[in-house]
């Protein structure tokens, strides 16, 4: 099994480069260990120069890049992986973008609060499943909820788990202590005064738990 823990930074649709590139930087001096290109907004140009660029600062900074909804992208540039959910799969098949992104990149799955589908992304082979909406989310406001006893169910289909949705560094523990290996954080980091410190909190809080 391949061992994922720690921030998954996820960005913020940001239509300036230079911009979301310093919000990104600030949690990799931080310590994240991921981070998540996220930009439903923008168009596929710009979407590519960013995730170019994202790629080109994690790289630097010893980081994985997963890629958000997009397989081709993930793989056009190089990234280290893609997330997909609902329908983001090429063809909708979750062993088609297994198959895509090859043995060597990351594949994560959202499930929502589905364990059904946490056992059909780990038959397709996905390296990490995402359950969410743990808490309620400025991001995604009326997104399903998920209980945290998934948390520790999902754990028994042998992958690492990642808790996603309105985390927020209170209740970042009680996520971890029910069985997240990973936290998918949007806003709580990048609206954080000091990012750097924020993204280090996060990461202490699995530091701890070792």
């Amino acid at each position: 099994m391949l061992k994922l823990s720690g921030l998954c930074a996820v960005t913020v649709d940001d239509m300036l480069l230079p911009r979301l590139s310093a919000l990104v930087k600030a949690a990799l001096d931080g310590g994240a260990p991921f981070v998540q290109y996220r930009n439903k907004t923008a168009p596929r140009p710009l979407r590519r120069a960013q995730a170019a660029e994202m790629l080109r600062i994690c790289r630097g900074a010893g980081a994985r890049l997963i890629i958000n909804d997009d397989v081709w992208l993930a793989v056009e540039i190089g990234a280290d992986g893609a997330h997909v959910g609902r329908g983001d799969a090429p063809g909708g098949s979750l062993l088609a973008a297994r198959e895509a992104l090859g043995p060597k990149r990351i594949l994560g799955v959202s499930c929502y609060d589905d364990l059904a589908l946490g056992e059909e992304a780990a038959k397709a082979g996905a390296d990490y499943i995402a359950f969410g909406s743990m808490f309620p989310s400025r991001t995604k406001p009326d997104t399903t909820r998920a209980p945290l006893e998934v948390l520790g169910k999902a754990r028994r289909l042998g992958l690492p788990v990642a808790a996603i949705g309105g985390i927020t560094l209170d209740n970042a523990p009680q996520v971890i202590a029910a069985g997240a290996d990973m936290v998918a954080v949007v806003s709580d980091l990048f609206d954080a005064m000091d990012i750097k410190a924020r993204a280090e909190a996060y990461q202490n809080l699995f530091a701890a738990r070792k």
